[in-house]
């Protein structure tokens, strides 16, 4: 009997050290092909140039004929690669127009009058030609608003003034505990009788350079008032200016709201040989901000997420599971096309088992967030965690921290959901700006993006969900 121990003992020892051969052996394969797939993308890929022509069609707002005129040009690269299918999805999208160039002026002041450097937010209104004039007063928060009331804010303009918070290593972080001032600071103060809203751009730097971005009027608001961001230099002026007396400024916008467009994602794939119906989307939006040519925010991630079929094409890679690449319309102001893309999904009962955005710049990569149903989170987040150790050599790390607006949408397939995350400390300096051109992006920097998203889907395809090898 105890020989037989032995034995039994001896067999299960040289099993587990055929399986730990194993385990190290693909863990070297998937080492080189991940190595391959950087090598492609630095030496070979097209992203770089997409992007340069895809910003020389200029700004692409939802509704725009550049925006269509970028849907075109979209579908036809990557009717080149060879995909298995590309098409457009229907959506139909807002329409809203800038109209004349911003006059924003102080009219009195100790400084005397002079023009502020400021834009329209995104969906606001105009003031109509004859513009609008008040007194100022200064809040740092939408709760204020209800303190100061109407006695305080009735016909003033209102100016939110609370900066990103340079503490935060997070950017992002910091733009999120700033931007509800942006988001939402229109509608809020017309309900206490305000004329206008003035709003600090959402930035970390202090520059002359205004930013744009989303502004909605929520249902419950009394009437929709103009809201204009203004730069962070002039946000600092007019604030010190406030502290020693009345100031007054004068704004003329023409901006409007017109009947909605019809527009379209873009969509390309490559058919799953083994396992077809278990999907990996990969994408960025295709709309941006019509200041600016939107390079980073999101030229980048589109020609990023193109960039990973045409590797894959390139390196004769054939996937067991559908790979999707889609580029979202209409993001920037009301997210039809994600809307559209996950109602579509979800009525032809697809499984998404994963999906990668690509929606914050084309600066150097760091790893990607993550998020999923709260059901499936814990397990997913420890199985894909696995992958650090083959992605790690890159600078890349699989963290928490949410995908992006448009792949959230299809949490409730209960896949994973994927955020590149790039290096953030120069994306909000460029952000919803007339200064995100192509000439802000470096191409090693895209190209090394584009080879992280190939990199984790690789992964993805090879072992999808539940196929891993066990943690060690």
């Amino acid at each position: 009997m105890r020989k037989f121990y032995l034995i039994t003992l001896l067999l299960l020892g040289l099993g587990a050290s055929s399986l730990l051969a194993q385990d190290k052996e693909a863990d070297r394969q998937d080492a080189l092909f991940i190595k391959e797939i950087y090598n492609t993308a630095l030496i070979d890929g097209q992203g770089y140039e997409w992007l340069r022509d895809l910003t020389s069609i200029g700004g692409r707002l939802s509704g725009s004929p550049q925006s269509l005129a970028a849907v075109e040009y979209t579908r036809q690269m990557l009717d080149t690669l060879g995909l298995d299918r590309v098409y457009l999805q229907e959506c139909t999208v807002p329409h809203w127009v800038r109209g004349d160039k911003e006059i924003v002026r102080i009219t009195h002041s100790q400084m005397g009058s002079f023009d502020l450097n400021a834009v329209a937010l995104g969906n606001s209104i105009g003031t109509g030609v004859n513009g609008v004039q008040a007194a100022v007063i200064e809040v740092h928060s939408i709760e204020e608003l209800e303190k100061l009331g109407p006695a305080k804010l009735k016909g003033k303009i209102v100016f939110f003034n609370r900066p990103m918070d340079n503490t935060k290593i997070s950017t992002f972080g910091a733009y999120g505990s700033a931007v509800d001032q942006r988001v939402y600071g229109a509608s809020e103060a017309s309900k206490y009788g305000a004329v206008a809203v003035l709003v600090r751009s959402m930035t970390t730097r202090l520059d002359d350079v205004p930013h744009t971005g989303v502004s909605y009027y929520r249902d419950d608001a009394k009437k929709k008032i103009p809201a204009i961001s203004v730069s962070t230099n002039h946000a600092e002026l007019l604030s010190n200016l406030l502290q020693n007396g009345e100031v007054r400024v004068y704004i003329r916008n023409t901006s409007m709201m017109l009947a909605p467009k019809r527009s379209y994602n873009v969509i390309g794939e490559i058919k799953g040989s083994e396992k077809p119906d278990e999907i990996i989307v990969v994408g960025g939006h295709l709309d941006s901000w019509d200041m600016g040519t939107g390079a980073h925010d999101d030229g980048s991630g589109c020609v990023q997420s193109m960039d990973v079929l045409y590797m894959m094409r390139k390196m004769g890679y054939k996937p067991k599971r559908t790979i999707r690449c889609v580029l979202f319309m209409n993001e920037e102001n009301g997210q039809e096309g994600s809307k559209e893309y996950a109602n579509t999904s979800n009525d032809n009962k697809e499984y998404h088992i994963a999906a990668i955005e690509s929606d914050r710049g084309g600066f150097t990569p760091r790893g990607f967030t993550t998020e999923a149903d709260e059901d499936v989170y814990v397990k997913h987040f420890k199985y894909v965690s696995q992958w650090n150790k083959l992605l790690g050599p890159y600078g890349l790390e699989i963290k928490t921290g949410g995908s992006g607006a448009d792949v959230k949408r299809l949490r409730s397939q209960k896949g994973i959901l994927f955020g590149l995350l790039p290096d953030s400390q120069r994306y909000f300096d460029y952000h919803h700006t007339d200064i995100d051109t192509f000439d802000a992006v470096n191409k090693r920097e895209l190209q090394l993006g584009a080879a992280a998203m190939a990199s984790l889907v690789y992964l993805l395809d090879k072992y999808g969900l539940d196929t891993y090898k066990s943690e060690k």
